[in-house]
């Protein structure tokens, strides 16, 4: 007997949400042992970091994002499964808030980058004036930042500037601003590293295809999650077999 629409389209998005489910109930499991006890995860994964705690915001942010996978996958399985409407609107209005917000953020960044730079440079340089140097986390996630990109700072060297680390090093720069070994302003000057703001959009624009395959893989998962969950809406009261 073959398998009518509304029974296929059920299936799918069953095993298509269990998947995510999983998915978030794992990531949701590893951020909870990062953030409670991340000695242990660094011992499993090794030592990648000499900033060994800037796993706890690693830990948060796969807490959130687990979250929202876990919601996400149980009100898709559970409203297609048990044909609730009321799950599988739910379903459809995170899905779409999701959606809304990731195309927002886009043309925030596409039209008005000019903008979303000084709000990140208004966010950013307090940080590192006033915890770059003194909080262990943040000094972590800097440090990697800048040793990866090869980048100083959110614009350049200046964001230190009469800092906590300025000042309690002598009136000098982290290490990453220059190419010697004693990194003062003349050293900084000469150098000329750029800000890691310009080498992360830099690196985007050098890889705008990747990352525009991703982004519209992702909206076109979305936007087929929202079809298929307002389908099985739409069809759960008359649905037949066709």
């Amino acid at each position: 007997m073959r398998m009518g629409c509304f029974t296929f389209v059920k299936v799918i998005m069953v095993l298509f949400n269990l998947i995510i489910f999983l998915a978030g109930g794992a990531l949701l499991g590893v951020g909870i042992w990062v953030s409670v006890d991340g000695s242990s995860f660094i011992k499993v994964i090794g030592p990648v970091s000499s900033q060994a705690m800037q796993f706890v915001n690693i830990g948060y942010f796969c807490i959130a994002i687990g979250a929202v996978l876990v919601l996400l996958g149980f009100l898709g399985c559970c409203g297609a499964q048990k044909e609730s409407k009321c799950l599988l609107i739910m379903f459809f209005a995170i899905v779409l808030i999701i959606f809304i917000a990731e195309i927002a953020a886009a043309v925030v960044a596409l039209v008005y980058s000019s903008f979303a730079e000084s709000l990140l440079r208004a966010w950013v340089t307090p940080v590192l004036k006033n915890d770059y140097g003194r909080q262990t986390d943040v000094t972590g996630i800097w440090n990697t930042t800048m040793s990866e990109l090869k980048c100083c700072g959110f614009t350049n060297y200046t964001d230190f500037y009469d800092s906590y680390y300025f000042t309690q090093h002598n009136r000098t720069f982290p290490s990453y601003c220059c190419n010697s070994t004693i990194c003062n302003e003349a050293a900084a000057v000469v150098s000329n590293v750029q800000g890691c703001f310009q080498q992360l959009f830099d690196i985007l624009k050098e890889n705008a295809n990747i990352v525009g395959g991703i982004a519209a893989g992702i909206c076109a998962l979305e936007i087929a999650a929202m079809v298929v969950s307002m389908y099985l809406y739409c069809k759960i009261d008359g649905k037949t077999e066709i």
